[in-house]
């Protein structure tokens, strides 16, 4: 909607209907609570450091696709995670995937005070679709381990199948969209024009085999990063489910997070989680104070890296919530419009002085 209080009442709306189910229809939430009690938190910081090497590598994966969208010289690997973890922090706290747009403000931002402006913006946006993209290798992977070991509901299969289909067809899409960033030369086209073919050019990394076998990689190894944690964080809860039922547990909470109506979806993820690991035996209680907890782990993650990063770069909490601006990657700054400007007249000297 574009009216802002209509925004606000859905969302709020949405989330009382959740808590007031929560509430009513959930567990007892003394039990709940009394979970906390018996917590393991040396599994707890392991889940922890395997979420923290789960973004150091999706960082990875990130930097190779940026570097095939743009050319050269490309933003260096500290410069992308210091924008990537923005990023995060946004997600974890704001409504929307705000983080996506953010980490492409913080990298354009870093870029421009290096002199890059022109269509940095667009192909940056390109570069963060091919980054999501590329969680479909992992994620058809994981389904095909869950269908194949794991206890899944009923529900749960017709969302993993369409998922798997419109995951399917984006990919098609972009892969037909995508093109490299040497063609053609963006400086002929319009602004329109231009940005379209800019954000193409950060699908460019569709293009490159080895670069994208490098990117699908470090994908792949993020989501196992994150598979371990959710395993580990049930030893910290004393959850003893198999493997396959952590398989399950992340795949429905990647689900669930798909479209974010609030922070976090606080109620919807511990009710994805909680469900699937009720038909391994595990108590509604012990299994809604897991979902809390592994969302708390995963969270202090990107808030806490993100916070670091943050106040790094010298932005404020405020910032992150202005979207940027695609005109903003393609108007020329002061400079460039004077430059632009006294070109005819200096041409016209030039012709003068050589004809006199």
């Amino acid at each position: 909607p574009g009216s802002t209080s209509v925004r606000i009442a859905t969302v709020v709306a949405a989330a009382a209907g959740v808590g007031a189910l929560l509430w009513w229809r959930g567990p007892d939430w003394g039990t709940v609570w009394h979970a906390f009690d018996a917590v393991k938190w040396e599994w707890v910081v392991v889940a922890i450091a395997l979420n923290l090497i789960s973004v150091l590598v999706r960082a990875f994966a990130w930097h190779t696709i940026i570097k095939q969208a743009i050319p050269a010289p490309h933003p260096r690997f500290p410069t992308v995670f210091s924008a990537f973890s923005v990023g995060l922090f946004a997600n974890a706290v704001l409504p929307g995937r705000i983080g996506e747009l953010a980490r492409v403000a913080v990298l354009t931002r870093k870029l421009r005070l290096h002199g890059r402006v022109r269509g940095i913006w667009a192909a940056l946006v390109g570069t963060v679709f091919a980054h999501r993209l590329f969680d479909l290798v992992p994620t058809v992977g994981l389904i095909l381990y869950v269908l194949l070991t794991a206890k899944i509901p009923h529900w749960a299969i017709s969302s993993l199948i369409i998922v798997g289909v419109v995951g399917f067809g984006l990919l098609t899409f972009a892969v037909a969209s995508a093109r490299r960033h040497h063609q053609p030369m963006i400086e002929e086209l319009g602004p329109v024009r231009r940005i379209v073919t800019m954000v193409q050019h950060g699908l460019g990394v569709l293009h490159a085999p080895r670069s994208a076998a490098i990117a699908a990689f470090f994908q792949c190894l993020g989501w196992l990063c994150q598979f371990f944690a959710v395993y580990t964080a049930m030893r910290a809860f004393d959850i003893h489910a198999p493997l396959p039922a952590a398989g399950l547990v992340l795949l429905l909470m990647n689900v669930a997070t798909l479209f974010p109506l609030w922070p976090g979806n606080i109620g919807l993820l511990q009710a994805a989680i909680a469900l699937p690991l009720r038909q391994y035996g595990v108590p509604a209680g012990k299994a809604i104070a897991y979902g809390f907890g592994l969302q708390a782990i995963e969270a202090s993650v990107g808030v806490g890296v993100g916070l670091i990063f943050l106040a790094r770069e010298g932005l404020s909490f405020a910032m992150l919530r202005r979207r940027p601006d695609a005109s903003e990657a393609e108007v020329p700054d002061e400079e460039e419009q004077e430059e632009a400007e006294m070109a005819p007249l200096d041409s016209g000297r030039e012709r003068a002085r050589v004809t006199g």
